[in-house]
């Protein structure tokens, strides 16, 4: 498999998008939880790395 086969291969990939979803902690599960914990850690990080 050479370059021009993994430059085709690259190219019927799939497009993403991006979808807002609604979370609601009643329907959370224990995944749903940790999650949410990790990503509200993450964001503070990220908001007091410009201080």
């Amino acid at each position: 498999m050479g370059l021009a086969h993994q430059d085709n291969q690259n190219q019927q990939l799939p497009i993403g998008k991006n979808e807002d979803v609604e979370f609601s902690i009643e329907a959370a599960d224990e995944d749903d939880l940790e999650a949410l914990k990790r990503a509200e850690a993450a964001d503070a990080r990220q908001e007091g790395e410009g201080q």
